[in-house]
């Protein structure tokens, strides 16, 4: 149901100086306009809230009056901002700039004979015929590989004009929640120090700018293990600070700028660094002279974002591929240039990639190949730059390995199909033939990672979706390492909650790690891995108000068709809402690649919770949060699991009264728009908004396709379509394959010109498919950012642009944003004239 009001007004002026109009709802089109300058001598002001039906029948529900005169500047002003009207009427007149106006009429519908029409994308057959089955794509043109097609370019541009225009009478709100989000953060703000050497290093973020500053002060004792209170000096008389990289600096002169690591060489004099000007993830490596500034040597291009040191003179890399796989480690000695580099190795697997890495007693380069169900480990000690990579373990198919090092053993993390939530192994270097199993297989324990100090180990567990910390204590220097004994958790406040380890020193018992809930800002623990103790070192600062115990958390488990529970959690503002049903939800979901969406905060959520939304996470399968079942059971030929997994999660909160039918939006990014895709396609009057990011919608054509980046890597989550079995399912959930003639929700789909990871032709396509189809009035919008790769934009006050972008759209078609309609209405008599404006709170 619409709630109207009519704001009604009595004068005696010609006709021409009214505008013809009709409305329907809240949609507006104005035929013609023509301006006057006179004044209104209004005799009344009359105030009457109808309430409209969806069948089109109207109700009287209240009515107020008041007498007034008010110019026409006044009146404008008065319509659209409140400060002219009687004091009766401003409370439902809330900030809309008559300069706003124009743009959001033409949002509406036609202006001054312009009429606004959303793009219609040309049609031009590309069939496919694969197992007897053809396949027709009409926008199959949209793809221009090398992003400089002007057709192409004038497409896109027309679409981020239409979004422009649709979303213009909200400009004023987006910078409301623009300056309300920046409102909360800290500007000025410092990362707690690690300690490494015998400096300290730090990242800090400065009042204003985009970007940090790497930073470091010399420890006055020197180096040393450190304890859990130690704190860097900074009063006077302290060590001075070096600037390592201004960031600001390298990207003032660039529209994109994202570093990937910055990396101290062993002797503390040297920085190597990776960086990305475009957002194509394509790294630029150069090394920069601490004291100086200057860089060293020639820059080394087609990196990866990944770069190890090994003596003070030696860096190791990772090269890609002309569909940017990592294929290629390469040693690259400071005084050579890049073309004399040495390869050690290259992986002719194209299902696999490398990553590189060291060991976190720095004694070892650490190369690991992997695709989705193997990987295997090599290994170079950094001592003997001129060495080669030699095997942890053989190669197995099916068989997945990482490695750490500590008292001269590896420590293996094994996952095989026997043992699928991992084991954990030890054995000496120089004898790896016989690992001894240190922590066994347990189906309902996942061991997610393994980390090695000089007397420790640390191991990240995942049990009931959530993750665990439990430090074993090694035996005495000298001792066999046979069995770890009781081990000691750490213990966390909340039932549900996110956690990740920090930085922290091999030679020190001092353990870094992170803790976050969806009500509780990150905070940064140093945790005395003899003694049990943990010092809180910093809370990441919100500002605005912010109180964290007007928040609430929950878990809830839904029930999938075939009786598996699902978790789900859930986070709101105590005060603000009712739990009746009638509350907007929001609905985030992933769900692919074992990756885990835990539940940990976010400060521009803030702005969601208190408007009055429940936040939901469902952690459905093809995730990693309840265990590699959990995400095998997602993937392949289950992929379909996730989205009737995310379909049931939203069902239950609906059933729950945690939200209203009528006011539930769905969000998801990457593989999590492709979720949001598919859903859509297969039960889109669930839902009420539904916003999909950089989504992943041409499964078929893009897994076919072996020149794309991500996609022979991706054959073990998704299936290969060149065989029919996966063909065939492939085919049925990817959602530009499953856009059919129907009502769908009022959706906005985003994407990046020069994101190499989803193409901006992907989310292009499935718009235009959606706009050719779709039998519904409600918005659709495509917003294509054409500066930008995957990871949107790289400065962090124009991502929090991006996101009051997106929290506006899903604040406006959940109706949580009040709307004010200006409409004209041509007079019907002579004597008595009379015009209308109405305003909807729907």
């Amino acid at each position: 149901m619409d709630t109207l009001t009519l704001l009604q007004f009595g004068a005696r002026f010609p006709r021409r100086h009214f505008a013809t109009a009709t409305a329907c709802g809240c949609v507006l089109t104005v035929k013609r306009t023509v301006a006057s300058r006179r004044r209104f001598p209004l005799a009344w002001f009359r105030s009457v809230q109808l309430s409209q039906s969806f069948d089109g029948s109207v109700n009287f529900v209240s009515e107020q009056s008041a007498r007034s005169s008010i110019s026409r500047r006044s009146f404008f002003g008065g319509v659209l901002g409140p400060s002219s009207l009687p004091s009766e009427f401003r409370c439902w007149k809330q900030g809309f700039p008559t300069s706003e106006f124009a743009s959001k009429a033409r949002a509406f519908g036609e202006m001054v004979g312009v009429e606004l029409k959303a793009p219609q994308a040309k049609k031009i057959p590309h069939v496919t015929k694969l197992f007897d089955q053809e396949r027709t794509d009409q926008y199959y043109w949209l793809r221009d590989d090398a992003r400089k097609s002007p057709e192409v370019l004038e497409y896109l541009k027309a679409e981020n004009d239409y979004t422009e225009a649709v979303m213009a009478d909200t400009k004023e709100f987006q910078e409301k929640l623009y300056k309300e989000m920046r409102g909360r953060i800290k500007e000025e703000d410092m990362s707690v120090p690690v300690r490494k050497g015998g400096f300290f290093y730090y990242s800090k973020d400065l009042d204003g700018k985009q970007y940090p500053q790497h930073c470091r002060r010399a420890i006055p004792g020197g180096e040393g293990p450190g304890h859990v209170d130690e704190v860097m000096e900074t009063r006077e008389g302290a060590p001075a600070e070096q600037i390592l990289l201004d960031e600001n600096v390298v990207a003032a002169k660039h529209e994109f700028y994202h570093v990937g690591v910055l990396k101290v060489s062993p002797n503390h004099k040297l920085f190597a660094v990776t960086e990305d000007f475009t957002g194509n993830e394509i790294f630029t490596i150069r090394v920069v002279d601490i004291e100086t500034g200057q860089d060293i040597g020639s820059k080394i291009t087609g990196a990866t974002e990944s770069l190890e040191w090994g003596d003070d003179n030696t860096l190791y890399y990772l090269a890609q591929d002309e569909t940017q796989r990592p294929y290629k480690v390469w040693r690259h000695h400071l005084e050579s240039d890049q073309s004399s580099d040495k390869c050690l190795y290259h992986e002719e697997d194209v299902e696999h990639w490398l990553d590189i890495g060291t060991s976190e007693s720095d004694k070892y380069i650490l190369v690991a190949s992997g695709s989705k169900i193997t990987q295997f480990v090599l290994f170079l000690e950094k001592s003997n730059p001129d060495g080669e990579l030699q095997y942890v373990m053989s190669r197995v198919n099916g068989v997945d390995i990482s490695a750490t090092h500590a008292r001269d053993h590896f420590f293996i993390t094994k996952r095989s199909e026997e043992f699928y939530n991992s084991e954990l192994l030890v054995c000496p270097v120089n004898d790896r033939s016989s690992p001894v199993v240190l922590l066994p297989h347990r189906p309902s324990v996942k061991l997610q990672s393994v980390s090695t100090s000089q007397d420790h180990v640390i191991v990240e567990e995942r049990e009931n979706g959530l993750v665990t910390l439990t430090v074993y204590t090694l035996p005495p220097a000298g001792e066999p390492i046979s069995s770890l004994g009781g081990g000691r958790k750490v213990e966390f406040p909340e039932p549900t909650y996110s956690v990740w380890l920090g930085g922290y020193q091999f030679k020190s018992p001092v353990l870094r790690y992170v803790y976050s809930s969806l009500a509780t800002p990150p905070s940064v623990y140093d945790y005395d891995m003899g003694t049990g103790k943990a010092v809180l070192k910093k809370v990441q600062a919100v500002l605005g108000g912010f109180d964290a115990s007007k928040y609430e958390t929950r878990r809830e488990w839904a029930t999938a068709e075939d009786g598996t529970p699902i978790p789900i959690s859930l986070v709101y503002r105590n005060d603000l809402v009712k739990l009746d049903g009638t509350d907007p939800l929001l609905l985030y979901g992933y769900g692919s690649y074992e990756i885990c969406i835990d539940p940990d905060f976010n400060s521009n959520r803030v702005s969601l919770l208190d408007r009055g939304i429940v936040f939901a996470i469902g952690h459905i399968r093809g995730g990693g949060e309840m265990g590699r079942r959990w995400y095998e059971s997602g993937k392949l030929l289950c992929k379909k699991n996730t989205f009737t997994d995310f379909i049931t999660c939203a069902e239950f909160l609906l059933e729950k009264k945690y939200g209203s039918r009528d006011k539930i939006c769905i969000n998801g990014r990457s593989a999590g728009g492709l979720l949001i895709g598919a859903v859509m396609t297969m039960k889109p009057e669930l839902f009420t908004v539904a916003v999909a990011e950089v989504p992943f919608v041409d499964v078929v054509t893009t897994m076919l396709d072996e020149s794309i980046p991500l996609t022979t890597a991706e054959w073990e989550e998704w299936g290969n379509p060149k065989k029919e079995e996966y063909y065939r399912y492939m085919v049925s959930y990817s959602p530009v394959d499953n856009v059919t003639t129907r009502n769908y929700p009022n959706t906005l789909i985003t994407g990046g010109l020069n994101d190499s990871r989803v193409a901006y032709w992907e989310p292009a396509k499935f718009t235009a498919q959606l706009r050719e189809k779709k039998t519904d009035n409600n918005v659709l919008l495509f917003k294509c950012d054409m500066g930008a790769g995957h990871f949107s934009k790289s400065g962090r006050f124009d991502k929090l642009g991006e996101t009051a972008f997106v929290y506006t759209f899903i604040l406006k078609y959940l109706g949580l944003l009040q709307k004010c309609v200006l409409l004209w209405l041509e007079p019907t008599g002579s004597e008595s004239e009379s015009w209308t404006a109405w305003e909807s709170s729907r």
